[in-house]
């Protein structure tokens, strides 16, 4: 029988190696964009958690797991300060080292269970991309709808890895990811293995990968989207007047796109209207000298009411009414609404109490028609959520529009990050996916409408 190999780093150096391996492994998001560094990323984690024991594993996870989220996430602290920030990156942290203990005991037990070399270089790897995976999983889910975001696999929207998701999806792409890299490490330790037959095992695996065709997918027609971005004053704690919102979309729409261009609907981002069309009349008046002018539909994020609920939503306007309309499923726990208020004010009141006003879940449908196009509705966080794009897909969706709001984190990694994954889930879906972003003022730059994100055309948009 073989032997099963024995490799771990002390406990000092596997602190350092973790420590380090979080910012090399949020270099190849967005912005930075070096896709190449997410596997060694991963790999310099595995093999910190090779030999360890559980308590070791634990550490060594939970200080690797804050290395990446305090970089990753720092965004968040640009209005709220420290607080918010370091509570997610702790919480995620906690997440990452519960993992890292999972697969710590996958490492010791797995060759036990399938002592030979067959099964530490084939069986080891996919139990270790599994338990990865679902640490992924539990932290996108759990508690108040989870935090999607820096799941491995959102750094390579820019990769030859990127049309993998078209088959397997997000998550599936973090499954492949970890396992390559795990098995690239079993091959690495495997005395038994020849050294050349663990360089042609490893290079088959990678090459048989990325040789997966492109999924197929079929043009169904062409439609041009205006997605006008308004350069407002859209900030959380932004000092603005009633109207100034709407106002912004209004000058940057006609200043941005002739009235005279033929186009198919006009998309503004989240929150784009400070004015609801249903309840204001000079709102109302706005709406339909939008649609006349462009003889084309508004779709428009905007804070409706019903009764003494409030929604975020997305309306379409044609015909002097909104025809159509999505209220955010997704919302943001602590940003949009404070789960559970009055257990967690005590701890901070001066930040809970900044969040005076609580939305409601939405629970309409999330593809809309807008004119004779059906268009997949993702708000903002929306945009993480797994089972949101499957709906939409089913609901039939032509094409989705990523309505956000960006204003809250300036020029951060967050607005990058944001378009990585938005490009990634018109690749999942094979939907093209216009991005229409709120962002905060530049007075050196004009308004201008983001560019489109496109995946293999089943319907096409254009800016």
């Amino acid at each position: 029988m073989p032997r099963t190999p024995d490799f771990h780093l002390p406990l000092w150096v596997a602190l350092i190696v973790a420590l380090g391996a979080g910012p090399l492994l949020d270099a190849a998001f967005p912005d930075k964009d070096i896709w190449p560094l997410a596997f060694l990323g991963i790999g310099l984690y595995l093999v910190t958690f090779l030999g360890r024991r559980v308590g070791g594993a634990f550490l060594v996870g939970f200080v690797g797991g804050l290395s990446f989220f305090l970089v990753h996430v720092q965004w968040t602290s640009l209005y709220l300060g420290a607080l918010p920030w370091v509570a997610l990156a702790t919480l995620e942290a906690l997440f990452f080292a519960l993992g890292a203990v999972a697969i710590t005991l996958a490492y010791r037990w797995v060759p036990r269970v399938w002592p030979t070399t067959l099964g530490r270089t084939l069986l080891l790897p996919v139990v270790v991309a599994g338990l990865w995976t679902a640490r992924e999983y539990a932290s996108g889910h759990w508690p108040y709808g989870g935090f999607s975001w820096g799941r491995v696999a959102e750094s390579q929207s820019q990769s030859p890895f990127a049309p993998l998701v078209a088959w397997f999806g997000i998550s599936g792409l973090s499954f492949l990811m970890v396992g390559i890299t795990a098995l690239v490490i079993q091959l690495a330790i495997e005395k038994p293995v020849l050294r050349s037959t663990r360089f042609l095992i490893g290079a088959t695996t990678i090459v048989a990968i990325l040789a997966i065709p492109a999924w197929p997918a079929q043009s169904a027609g062409t439609s041009t989207v205006a997605a006008v971005q308004g350069n407002s004053k859209a900030g959380y704690f932004e000092k603005r007047q009633y109207g100034d919102l709407t106002d912004a979309q209004v000058l940057a729409t006609y200043d941005g796109v002739p009235t005279s261009k033929k186009v198919d609907m006009i998309v503004w981002p989240e929150g784009a209207s400070d004015r609801d069309p249903t309840r204001d009349p000079y709102g109302t008046y706005v709406f339909n000298t939008i649609t006349k002018a462009y003889h084309a539909p508004l779709v428009s994020g905007v804070i409706t009411q019903k009764g003494k609920k409030l929604f975020n939503s997305s309306v379409v306007w044609s015909g002097g009414k909104v025809t159509a309309q999505y209220d955010k499923v997704h919302l943001v726990p602590f940003g949009e609404y404070v789960p559970d208020r009055s257990f967690w004010r005590p701890f901070a009141p001066s930040l809970i109490d900044l969040i005076a006003r609580d939305y409601t879940i939405g629970t309409r449908g999330n593809v809309l028609d807008v004119g004779k196009i059906k268009a997949g509705i993702s708000i903002c966080f929306d945009i993480v959520d797994d089972a949101l794009t499957t709906n939409m897909v089913k609901g039939g969706a032509q094409i989705i529009l990523a309505q956000t709001n960006n204003a809250d984190f300036g020029r951060t990694d967050e607005n990058t990050q944001q378009l990585a994954i938005a490009r990634l889930r018109a690749i999942e879906s094979s939907r093209p996916s216009s991005t229409s972003r709120r962002s905060a003022p530049a007075p050196s730059s004009p308004p201008r409408a983001p560019p489109c994100s496109r995946s293999p055309p089943i319907s096409r948009a254009s800016c």
